[in-house]
């Protein structure tokens, strides 16, 4: 039986092995109600120190268990590794893992913020799917830190820290399910959306990458948000007023992937000669500051479908035309790394904003104009066969 991952500690562990924790009200047939007091486990692997009802083991396959110290029925699962409560139904439906981690100056937040916003409304408007907060703190995280910022103040959030100065912190954690086929033998899909909140410096080191080697690793798929403005090659293609990043500060998309790679390899037991078997979609964030250099009836401009089916044609043509950029950027070594170390990969261009910011971290148009940000999830999501998918036209 193959292993589950905790969403949020990335622990690896058995079905049976899910503690329980106790509801914690006044217990049955008089037996003492149970006593609540910081969990040893939760505050050491996630930094939260409050007080909670005991944790103990029964059958985790089960969705409920019976505390008999109180003498009442829990349904409340928790990962046997860090005490987090698990979401609905973990380990009953089938969830895939996905990790988005972004170079320094990709935008990783407001792209994360936008994605979750358009997977609540027009994605699920699209495919007739939900995307849910799994615990309290992440949806009122969200709500809070990032939403409101974005779309309530149009302000840009501030640069994450890196995992040196933040210390230990939960990801956010969201289930996007979407129901089968209407077939009698049709189950809801699930995927478990964790976002390990990684600051961009922490992919400019191996020390930091370490760091963040427990959620790469247990990913089903990983997205790899990087700044087309940070090659040399694009910055005389660049709109007036774009801000750039300080070149002396900011690492190569190439030398990125390159130690991504380098991790993965030994961590999951790449063989010589073979290829990592975990999707990527690398995918180019800020490509409105090039529009100019695109020309209007490019791939990456055109608006993304409004099928309820993942395009594969419309999806190919703008990989290839990424790919042909990659050639003008310098920045075929790009393609040569993922061809040799990645079993399957896809190139996404994309916006999530709609246009450059203000020079004081402000939307520039007042509102959020986003530009194909689904199409890195919605094509992991057709890999997962989570979603339908087109044929293409041609192999």
């Amino acid at each position: 039986m193959s292993l589950l991952v905790c969403p949020y500690c990335y622990g690896r562990f058995k079905e049976k092995a899910i503690g329980f924790r106790c509801t914690g009200r006044p217990g049955k047939g008089g037996k003492p109600q149970c006593k609540t007091a910081p969990d040893p486990v939760l505050r050491k692997r996630l930094g939260d120190p409050r007080p909670y009802p005991p944790v103990f083991q029964a059958n985790g396959a089960k969705l409920s268990a019976h505390h008999v110290d109180c003498g009442l029925e829990t349904t409340n699962r928790v990962c046997p590794e860090c005490h987090s409560r698990l979401p609905t139904h973990f380990g009953k439906n089938e969830s895939r893992l996905i990790a988005l981690v972004g170079a320094k100056y990709s935008g990783k937040t407001a792209y994360m913020t936008v994605l979750l916003h358009e997977l609540k409304n027009s994605v699920g408007a699209r495919f007739g799917s939900s995307l849910l907060g799994a615990d309290d703190e992440t949806r009122k995280t969200y709500r809070d830190r990032y939403e409101d910022a974005l779309y309530g103040r149009h302000e840009l959030l501030p640069p994450t820290q890196t995992a040196a100065a933040r210390g230990v912190s939960p990801p956010l954690v969201f289930n996007f399910a979407r129901a089968g086929d209407g077939s009698l033998r049709a189950t809801e899909r699930r995927t478990v959306l964790s976002f390990f909140d990684t600051a961009g410096e922490d992919l400019n080191t191996v020390e930091g990458i370490e760091q963040n080697v427990s959620y790469l690793a247990s990913a089903d798929a990983i997205i790899l948000l990087v700044d087309p403005l940070s090659m040399r090659a694009t910055k005389d293609l660049t709109a007036p007023g774009a801000p750039r990043p300080d070149a002396s500060d900011v690492e190569s998309p190439l030398d990125v992937l390159t130690r991504i790679t380098e991790l993965l390899i030994p961590e999951l037991k790449v063989k010589p000669g073979g290829k990592i078997d975990r999707p990527i979609a690398l995918a180019f964030s800020k490509m409105d500051a090039l529009w100019d250099s695109l020309g209007e009836e490019s791939a990456v401009r055109r608006p993304a479908p409004t099928s309820p089916q993942f395009e594969t044609d419309d999806s190919l043509e703008v990989h290839d035309y990424i790919r042909a950029l990659l050639d003008d950027w310098d920045g075929s070594g790009i393609d040569l790394a993922l061809q040799r170390y990645w079993a399957k990969y896809r190139y996404f261009g994309l916006s999530a904003l709609g246009a450059p910011p203000t020079d004081d971290g402000r939307l520039s148009t007042g509102v959020v104009q986003p530009h194909r940000v689904a199409d890195p999830f919605l094509w992991l999501l057709s890999e997962f066969k989570a979603i339908p998918k087109s044929k293409p036209s041609k192999s």
